[in-house]
Formats: C-alpha cells, sequence, structure tokens
C-alpha cells in the first residue's frame, strides 16, 4: 500500500466521531456491528445464487435471461476496455457501461463458473480503477463508478490477487469514497437534495463503503452514517402513495439506486437499518410504475423522460420483499434486454391487475398525476396520463395540464421528453428557450404563446372513477400569470371516449392556444379533425365553443434542437380570449365513427355529481 494512499485513508480517518450538518448522527462504528466477514456480501449470495440456478432450471423466461446474458457477456468478452473519455460535462456513459459490465460478467461467472468471463472483468475492473478520477465534478460518475468497482471488488475478491485488491480499494477510497465525504463534510447540495442525486450518489458511494468495510471501518462507517442521514430526505419525495415527481425515467433511476442501497444493506449487515419500514410511500412506488406504464409499452414521459417502459429490475426486488406478486408480473412482462438483476431477482409469482381487480383509474397525490384506462392488459386499451404538478420539480418541463393519449394500440397524443442534455445551459439559463421543455411544446394551453411561470404548481382538485365517468380536473389558474382562474378536466366517457375540458377566466384578453402532438396524419374539417394511423383513427370533435376550428401547426424548433421529425400540432386557437369553455371530445375507432353527441356540463358539476370526488389538500 503505497505512501500516498496511507495519507488518504489517514486524513479520511481523521475527524470520523464528528457529527455531520442537519440532521445527520455521529458516524459511530457501531452500524458495522453486524457487517458479514468475507466475501461477497454484496446483493448475491451463495443461497441466492442456489435459488436462481433452480429459476434457471424450473422457469422459461428466466432460461431466456440467462441465455441473453450469455450473449451479451459473450460481446463483452471481444469489446475494447472502456476508456476515459467524457460526453459534454460527464462520464456517466463510462461508469454506467462498467456497472453493467462488472454485474453481467461476474452474476455468469459466479453462476456458471466460466474463467474467461472473470478474466475479463477483472481486466475491466482494474482498467476503471487506473483512470485518474471517476469525475466527482459531475458526481453521479463518481458514485456509479463507485458502485461497479465495489461489485467487481467483492465479487471477484477470491480471483484477485494481495496486489490487486490493494489497487482496488485504493482507488473506491482516493477516487469515490474521500470525494463523497467531502460532500457530507461540507453539506453538499446533492446530500441535501430531494431527488434522485440523492439515491444515486448515497446509494453509489455507499456500496463502495461495504465492499472495503474490512479494510477501511472507520471510513465505511462515517459514510454509511452519513448516506442513511440523507437518503430519507429523497425518498419521503415518494410520499404519500408512491408517485415520483421527476417523471418515470428518473423514477427508474432514483428507485433502482434505493433498491440497490436497501439491498446491499441487507445482504452485508442483515439488516436495512430500519429504513423500508420508514418509507411509506418508496414502498408503494411499484403502483405508480403499474399505473404510469400504458398499454402500447409507452409511458406517461412527463419531464425529461423518454416514452418506452423498458425493463426495471427493482420491480422482482419490491415483489419478493414486500410481496406484492403484481409487480414481479409487471417486469416479467416488460420488453427489452434483461440486465443481471433482473435474473438475480427473479420472481416466477403474480397474475396481474387484471386477476387481482386492480382499480383502472389512479391519482398519485404529492406528484398530483392522474391515470385513467378502460382495461388492463389489452393493448387496444385507451389510457390517459394527465398532470397538474410542480414547474419547480428537478427535471420539470413548463408543462402543467399535459396528458397523453393512448388507444387501438397507438399512442396519439405524445410527449416529446427531454432533448440533448448538451445543449447549451440545458439545465441553466437557456432551459425555457428549447422547445421540448417550454409550454408551447406540450399538450395544454398557452396564452399568447408565453411560457407558464416556473414556479407555479397545479393541484389536482378532484378524481373519481366509475364506469361511466372517470375523471380528474387539475386546478391550473397558478400555471400563467395571465390567468385569474383556470381548471382542466380530462375525463374518460363510459371508458370509449375522452373528454378534454378547459374553463379559463383571463385577467385580459389574449390569444388561447388548445395543442396536441400527435404522429397521426391529419384531416381537417372546421370543428372536427380526423388523426389515422394505418387503419386506426381518432376523431377530434370541438364541442364548445361553436365558432372554434381546428388547425395544424409544425412542431420543428431551429436546430441543433431535436426536430421531432413526424410529429404535428393539432390546434385550436381563440383570438382575444377572455372567459369561457374549451371542450373537445377525442373519439378512438376503426370503420365509421360515431357521432360526437356528448352534452358539456361544467367541471364543477362533474364534482357535485360524483360524491366523494372532491381532493382536499
Amino acid at each position: 500500500m503505497n505512501a500516498e494512499f496511507l495519507l488518504a485513508a489517514a486524513c479520511a480517518l481523521g475527524s470520523v466521531a464528528a457529527a455531520l450538518a442537519g440532521d445527520a448522527p455521529p458516524a459511530s462504528p457501531d452500524i458495522l456491528k453486524s457487517l458479514r466477514p468475507g466475501h461477497p456480501r454484496l446483493l448475491a449470495l451463495e443461497a441466492d445464487l442456489a435459488r436462481v440456478r433452480e429459476m434457471i432450471a424450473k422457469e422459461a423466461l428466466a432460461k431466456e435471461y440467462h441465455a441473453a446474458l450469455r450473449a451479451q457477456a459473450e460481446r463483452y468478452l471481444k469489446d475494447p476496455p472502456l476508456e476515459y473519455k467524457l460526453i459534454g460535462p460527464r462520464l456517466l456513459h463510462v461508469s454506467r457501461a462498467a456497472v453493467d459490465r462488472l454485474y453481467t460478467l461476474g452474476l455468469l461467472f459466479r453462476l456458471d463458473g466460466e474463467a474467461t468471463f472473470a478474466d475479463r472483468a477483472i481486466a475491466e475492473l482494474l482498467n476503471v480503477c487506473a483512470f485518474k478520477d471517476w469525475h466527482p465534478s459531475h458526481f453521479l460518475d463518481t458514485a456509479e463508478m463507485t458502485h461497479a468497482v465495489a461489485i467487481g471488488y467483492d465479487w471477484f475478491y477470491g480471483r484477485l490477487s494481495p496486489e490487486q485488491r490493494r489497487t482496488v480499494v485504493e482507488a473506491i477510497v482516493n477516487k469515490g469514497l474521500l470525494p463523497a465525504k467531502k460532500v457530507y463534510d461540507g453539506d453538499g447540495w446533492w446530500a441535501k437534495s430531494t431527488h434522485n442525486w440523492n439515491q444515486v450518489c448515497n446509494g453509489g458511494i455507499a456500496i463502495g463503503a461495504l465492499a472495503i468495510a474490512d479494510e477501511q471501518p472507520e471510513l465505511a462507517a462515517y459514510i454509511l452514517n452519513a448516506a442513511r442521514a440523507s437518503i430519507p430526505r429523497a425518498t419521503r419525495s415518494y410520499e404519500p402513495d408512491g408517485g415520483w415527481a421527476e417523471g418515470p425515467g428518473y423514477w427508474h433511476y432514483a428507485t433502482r439506486y434505493n433498491v440497490y442501497y436497501l439491498a446491499t444493506l441487507q445482504t452485508a449487515l442483515g439488516t436495512d437499518l430500519g429504513l423500508l419500514e420508514a418509507m411509506p410511500g418508496f414502498r408503494k412506488a411499484g403502483d405508480f410504475r403499474l399505473y404510469f406504464a400504458g398499454p402500447v409499452g409507452r409511458t406517461f414521459n412527463y419531464a425529461d423522460a423518454g416514452d418506452r417502459t423498458g425493463r426495471a429490475a427493482e420491480m422482482f426486488w419490491l415483489a419478493r420483499t414486500l410481496d406484492q406478486p403484481r409487480y414481479a408480473w409487471h417486469e416479467r412482462n416488460c420488453e427489452g434486454r434483461p440486465d443481471a438483476l433482473d435474473l438475480l431477482w427473479f420472481d416466477p409469482r403474480g397474475a396481474g391487475p387484471k386477476a387481482e381487480n386492480w382499480p383502472l383509474d389512479r391519482a398519485f397525490r404529492g406528484v398530483e398525476v392522474a391515470f385513467l384506462r378502460s382495461a388492463w392488459e389489452d393493448r387496444e386499451a385507451i389510457f390517459v396520463g394527465f398532470k397538474g404538478g410542480d414547474n419547480k420539480a428537478n427535471h420539470s418541463n413548463l408543462d402543467l395540464g399535459v396528458f397523453v393519449l393512448d388507444a387501438l394500440g397507438q399512442r396519439w397524443a405524445v410527449d416529446l421528453g427531454g432533448d440533448d442534455y448538451n445543449l447549451p445551459a440545458y439545465f441553466g439559463n437557456k432551459r425555457w428557450t428549447y422547445y421540448r421543455l417550454r409550454t408551447e411544446g406540450h399538450n395544454t394551453l398557452t396564452f399568447n404563446g408565453e411560457n407558464q411561470d416556473p414556479a407555479a404548481s397545479a393541484p389536482l382538485v378532484a378524481f373519481a372513477s366509475t364506469p361511466a365517468r372517470a375523471f380528474a380536473i387539475a386546478d391550473l389558474s397558478r400555471a400563467s400569470k395571465q390567468a385569474a382562474r383556470w381548471r382542466r378536466g380530462m375525463a374518460l366517457l363510459d371508458r370509449k371516449e375522452v373528454l378534454v375540458q378547459d374553463e379559463v377566466q383571463l385577467k385580459a384578453p389574449a390569444e388561447l392556444a388548445w395543442t396536441l402532438h400527435t404522429p397521426a396524419t391529419i384531416a381537417l374539417d372546421g370543428a372536427t379533425a380526423t388523426l389515422k394511423i394505418g387503419e386506426a383513427c381518432l376523431r377530434a370533435a370541438i364541442l364548445e365553443p361553436k365558432e372554434a376550428k381546428f388547425e395544424t401547426a409544425s412542431a420543428a424548433p431551429p436546430p441543433p434542437q431535436a426536430q421531432n421529425a413526424g410529429i404535428t400540432r393539432l390546434m385550436v386557437r381563440l383570438p382575444q380570449f377572455t372567459e369561457g369553455r374549451l371542450a373537445i371530445l377525442l373519439t378512438p375507432y376503426r370503420g365509421q365513427p360515431p357521432a360526437p353527441q356528448r352534452a358539456v356540463t361544467p367541471l364543477q358539476q362533474w364534482i357535485d355529481e360524483t360524491p366523494g370526488s372532491a381532493l382536499g389538500k
């Protein structure tokens, strides 16, 4: 062990008894009193591997996962070593590649015993340990690389030479734990944050601490106590019922690392330190994923999120840990390449929400998001995702009132998601100049083409789920400084049609613009528009006001922004609008369209006629 390493370690251990700022407890070594001796102890114990082998032998899907992982591992054998190469201000793509390589090669080696997988993984492990740093200026990069190297160290411990072990421990300490300690010591921003950075940084660093807790017990205890104090700040964001304000993409990222953290505590210490029991909202997080995933494999992708559902192996862990088999059903039915944890945590249980008679509709408070659907487990079903929300949420767009719509196996109303994070000042002073983040780039209203107030929030004020009318109403009055009052209602009528109804009173006359972004071809006919994708159709009909007409507009902003190819804006413009109601009925059909015979009633009447639908704060 070289002098630089000894000096760095000594510096780290000098003040471990001091309390961290805020609500952190003293860094007591008692947190390691139940540390499992030896290696491996992170995530996959020998008993876990026996269960996985049994699953592969008994369950066809687990066998498919295993075969897919072996094919991926064979490709990794041929890939060149990872390089220290930034994309924009991030090394994150390299850190994530290291995580995937070490998990995939490591699990297959431990299951199947093939030395070639171990040799390739160890070469990659030593390669990333030789990097000059793990890019702490963007600490997600450091946290994920610490996580990757910790798994490599723990799972391949028996095949590493003493010198290789010293090299890896030195890298974890100097490039992971000590940079994290500086953040904790200085009450740094991500340790105080309430979003994905908190869980990813605390989770990745804590895994690193558990990996080398034998060699560096005081430093490891310090890190683990700091993470234990910090991470509840983020997990409180799931309250009260599992929703996540950063959208489905960051739900996955945050929840995954929360699960990494808890699962590793359980295997390394035999306890999760009482954290899971103290996280009632997090315990419901799997519900949110079940609802935000639509019938065509696309999510309600508000905020900076893509819309593909993909896989989320943490759903298997949540299913097993919380005894929620429906979560396992969901993960088994998702598309995409399985990763190592899909196999490690595989759960064959669960018959799905249809068999369990889950409610078709759900409102999630806190995040103020509602979901309406005509059926579970039916690709042709109608699905609506609708949000009020908070424009101040991390990764938010200026999109209060936005919705997406699926029907007949197609997505008709799309959310474009985020743009390239490397655009100039994407997270800075140019953020609200980019089309996909601006209000005009979303399926909501604008007034004189202006953005919503970045500080605005919009609660759901009503929600109901009945066979004849399921609906949610958001109070969007704070969204625009031009609005004195604005409410938007989304209703699923007879599980066949969707009504979008806005009731608006402005402080002064302005142009009101209603927008729906769609990949469909559009035929206009005054107050009706026919959208078509293949043989499926969606009719949009303006029920009120009678003088309104549809038009179309481009959704292509100036380069270098994403050009949104194939997307058209279906619009209604009402010039010099002051007060009134705009009601638009969306009817999916094949063949001949039914007549738009719907009476328009005030939103307050929806509430009054449906006892219990009004929502408190």
